[in-house]
């Protein structure tokens, strides 16, 4: 067996299984989950038929690379969406379409990790999307973790980080917006860790699947393809972003993705997922190319959840100390009224039938102490009648803490 298999930490829903473990939720109350950032939203009609008028393709073996209007149609979206130079983006060179981006972000670690360096790092932010690690670990190298607190504005203070840590660093795992918190990389920031990556050499891994989910219409989140268009950087050097339709569209189910970024990572990386059969299936392909075309529906989706947070923040306004609501992202990270956060979500379970997802569960000790220790992570992803009724059983909670 592969050594490196025992390295892994079971999944945070794995974990959140063990710890519900014998909770009785009262049955007369109706269960809502909002632990998983799953969208439940309806799946846009365009979509749908486009998957039917082309599931004919589930006769054809797809290749690796895409079809080329699927490239083109992303090459497109990236230009607009990003104000990107036309021709910065070949739909030759720099796309490649994959089956979400949580295969991606692992993969691309199993790509780009040099075991025959010693000491190869993984620079990732604490709390985490749990892929980062595990695919660190299972490429041979060892995770860094950055603590992204309240103190921080819920981002790793990058700036702080000494030059003998990014020494060994080969990749870094940048998530903007942020899961969990929603927080949004700003350009300075941005501009530094591109002159890091040039002084030592590592790669910028971009998680951006939650770049249309923001809440200013006018202002929507910077992406690292903006930043090295703005800086003249066509070649995008050492640079890869990740893009989904799960959050975006509403079809987590379909696996749908795409990277961009540094010709000279997309070959290789083609070549990887050559050998690991990652194709995206000809009709999922079809339908993608009508999801990335179409702005409509994703404006939709966004007021959606601007009402849900906004309802929400109403209700919870006096009983959850620090309430923000977050830039971008469908997540509220809320403090809770103790620093047991484990404690806080058994209580939530067992007395109000909700789920939600302790912050520590997401996170890792370092020097002793968790970043996200004290924090819940409350995926808005039902209708927003349920997140009104879940929220009103989230201040109760709070109320009850209060009085013991």
């Amino acid at each position: 067996m592969n050594p490196d298999l025992t390295k892994l930490h079971p999944y945070p829903f794995e974990k959140l299984r063990a710890l519900f473990a014998g909770i009785t939720p009262p049955e007369s109350m109706r269960p809502i989950n909002l632990s998983i950032g799953e969208p439940k939203h309806p799946a846009p009609h365009l979509i749908t038929a486009a998957l039917e008028k082309n599931i004919a393709g589930v006769s054809q073996y797809p290749t690796s690379k895409g079809l080329l209007s699927l490239r083109q149609t992303i090459t497109s979206w990236l230009t607009r969406r990003f104000n990107l130079p036309e021709g910065m983006i070949n739909s030759e060179r720099h796309i490649l379409p994959v089956n979400g981006t949580r295969e991606a972000l692992f993969a691309i670690a199993q790509t780009v990790i040099n075991r025959s360096k010693a000491n190869a790092t993984v620079i990732m932010p604490n709390p985490f999307y749990q892929i980062y690690e595990g695919a660190a670990l299972l490429a041979g190298a060892t995770p860094v973790y950055l603590a992204a607190g309240i103190d921080t504005n819920f981002f790793p203070n990058f700036f702080a980080v000494d030059d003998a840590v990014w020494q060994n660093c080969q990749l870094l795992y940048v998530c903007s917006p942020a899961n969990p918190q929603g927080s949004i990389i700003d350009r300075e920031t941005w501009l530094h860790l591109l002159k890091k990556s040039d002084a030592f050499g590592f790669v910028i891994a971009s998680d951006e699947c939650y770049s249309e989910l923001y809440q200013d219409e006018k202002n929507p989140p910077l992406g690292l393809l903006q930043v090295c268009a703005e800086q003249n950087r066509t070649d995008m050097k050492n640079c890869l972003v990740f893009h989904s339709l799960s959050k975006r569209s509403n079809v987590p189910g379909m696996r749908s993705g795409f990277v961009a970024g540094d010709a000279a990572l997309i070959e290789p990386f083609l070549l990887y997922r050559t050998y690991h059969g990652s194709a995206m299936p000809v009709q999922v392909q079809h339908a993608s190319i009508a999801a990335w075309s179409d702005e409509k529906h994703v404006k939709d989706n966004r007021a959606v959840y601007r009402a849900k947070f906004a309802a929400v923040a109403d209700i919870l306004k006096d009983s959850v100390t620090n309430l923000r609501i977050p830039p971008a992202s469908f997540y509220l990270w809320l403090q809770t009224p103790t620093q047991d956060d484990v404690a806080f979500a058994k209580h939530l379970l067992a007395y109000h039938h909700v789920t939600v997802l302790p912050g520590s569960l997401l996170s890792r000790e370092v020097d002793g102490k968790n970043p996200a220790t004290g924090y819940i992570r409350v995926a808005l992803v039902a209708p927003l009648t349920e997140c009104i009724e879940a929220a009103k059983r989230i201040r109760e909670a709070y109320r009850e803490y209060e009085q013991s």
